[in-house]
């Protein structure tokens, strides 16, 4: 046989569109001739194909004119995930390996020069796409825990390419990876009833906690902003199955452990000088960024406002939708990231605007420039904004004990499940199932346009003043909102009084 077709995978974000590798062998001047536009890492694998078929003891097909088409033509292939695929079909076309052997599999994985599989990234993808093909998958041991992470799906892992071949002619079959159930990472957090005073801080902790709000802290240095923060992944839950499997498939085509931490919510800091790409992802194969590593999860901004105005403009889409897309001039990549923002900032550049212990001595054109870093529509996808002043030193020194993380979690978990029967999260119910949810009444209604209008808020804030007063309905185990929650709600959106004292 001279034609031969191996099925493999490639890796486009997220996406794992089916490559199908055709090797045809001819008469006519030797070479290897490799199509279907590869990038430099795939059209090296010629050579190290070449020199892994013969030191694994395999005739390579010297005399003879090699064709290796990667279809489709027109879909870009990155990386050394191709090295594999590429020797079988030569196997195949020349006789060494039995084709028929090749039709319900997909292989993928690199190849040393001694004819060993190394593993590659993005491997939860394709085993996603790969079970969805009805297809069994043979990949790099060092890959095997991660693709048997999906259900369904008979993964064959092998260290070598003399494995693989002794497989296809059933002498020494591969044993298939039993499924992989990890268990939940063990994360020692930091409990909240470290956390002194501060009750109104600790109150919007937890409803961002029950409702996924985003949420910022105003107050002057040392006030315990970060602190508080610090202290939202010992409030949230835990991760479901199909949560963990979506971070992990990030992770992996980020590159990043996929079964690290499994289980337990991403808490993503990073510091203010990271650029728009790290944020948001990038590249000229776009990777996932910060957002979408924070999926599911948290991401923490200290100091917003010394992050680059342009890098935080960049947040307001995914903020909004729950998802990136990046585009760039030959493709296209698009990323969930459904994240928790919580942000921490000073009120001037000395931080002491008003503190009633220090006086601040910035100008007023230093505190307007500091605060314009912040762009309205930024601040208006906020829900929860607050307050967080400076603690006297009685509560500092105070012996008593506030309340513990775990018993604050019972309320959130409580809340989160009212919201699942409701169809999700408040911060992203479809607004016609939170005006259904919510239910206002005739009076409830008029009172909330006319402090609508006399606070000047947005139609969006309108929304999200109604997501949060359904997660303070929920906490309180309540059916509906009514004034107090509305009021309260409100209250979390007064950043132009925290912001604007002198």
């Amino acid at each position: 046989m001279t034609l031969a077709i191996v099925t493999t995978r490639a890796a486009l974000g997220l996406e794992a569109p089916e490559v199908r590798v055709e090797v045809h062998l001819a008469n006519g001047l030797p070479g290897i001739t490799l199509v279907g536009l590869p990038e430099t890492a795939v059209r090296e694998s010629r050579e190290r194909v070449r020199s892994a078929l013969l030191n694994a003891n395999f005739e390579f097909p010297t005399t003879r004119r090699i064709t290796l088409n990667l279809a489709p033509a027109d879909l870009p292939k990155e990386g050394g995930r191709f090295d594999l695929p590429i020797a079988l079909g030569i196997l195949a076309a020349s006789g060494q390996l039995p084709a028929d052997a090749l039709a319900d599999l997909e292989s993928l994985g690199e190849l040393a020069l001694d004819g060993r599989l190394c593993p590659v990234g993005g491997v939860l993808p394709a085993a996603l796409a790969a079970k969805r093909a009805g297809r069994r998958l043979i990949l790099p041991r060092e890959n095997a825990a991660e693709a048997a992470l999906v259900q369904g799906l008979e993964v064959l892992p092998a260290a070598h390419l003399l494995e693989v071949a002794a497989h296809l002619w059933g002498r020494e079959p591969l044993t298939p990876q039993p499924l992989s159930q990890p268990e939940p990472a063990c994360l020692e957090v930091a409990d909240l009833a470290e956390v002194r005073g501060q009750p109104q801080a600790r109150r919007a902790l937890e409803v961002a906690a029950a409702g996924g709000h985003n949420l910022l802290f105003v107050g002057p240095p040392g006030s315990g902003k970060t602190l508080l923060a610090s202290r939202l992944p010992g409030i949230l839950p835990p991760l479901d199955e199909d949560e963990a499997l979506a971070l992990a498939a990030i992770r992996s085509v980020a590159g990043e452990a996929p079964l690290e931490g499994w289980g337990i919510r991403p808490f993503r800091a990073p510091h203010h000088t990271a650029s728009a790409a790290a944020l948001v992802g990038g590249g000229s194969s776009p990777r996932p960024g910060e957002v979408s590593l924070a999926h599911h999860g948290v991401l923490f901004l200290d100091e917003l406002p010394e992050f680059n105005r342009s890098v935080l403009e960049v947040l307001r889409q995914p903020l909004e939708s729950g998802r990136v897309d990046l585009a760039r001039a030959r493709v296209t990549r698009r990323y969930p990231s459904r994240f928790q923002l919580v942000a921490a900032m000073n009120p001037c550049p000395c931080g002491f605007l008003g503190d009633a212990r220090r006086d601040c001595h910035c100008t007023t054109g230093q505190v307007q420039r500091y605060q314009s870093r912040l762009s309205g529509p930024l601040l208006d996808r906020i829900d929860l904004q607050v307050e967080v002043p400076a603690l006297p030193a009685e509560q500092l020194t105070a012996a008593t004990t506030a309340e513990a993380s775990a018993r604050v979690r019972e309320r959130v978990v409580a809340a989160r499940g009212r919201q699942r029967e409701r169809g999700g999260l408040n911060a992203a119910l479809p607004v016609a199932a939170l005006e259904t949810a919510c239910a206002l009444s005739t009076a409830d209604r008029a009172w909330l346009a006319q402090s609508l209008e006399r606070l000047h808020l947005s139609a969006r804030a309108y929304h999200r003043v109604l997501r949060v007063a359904l997660t303070l309905a929920d906490l309180e185990g309540l059916g509906r909102p009514g004034r107090d929650q509305l009021l309260e709600a409100i209250g979390y959106r007064q950043l132009e009084r925290l912001l604007g004292r002198r």
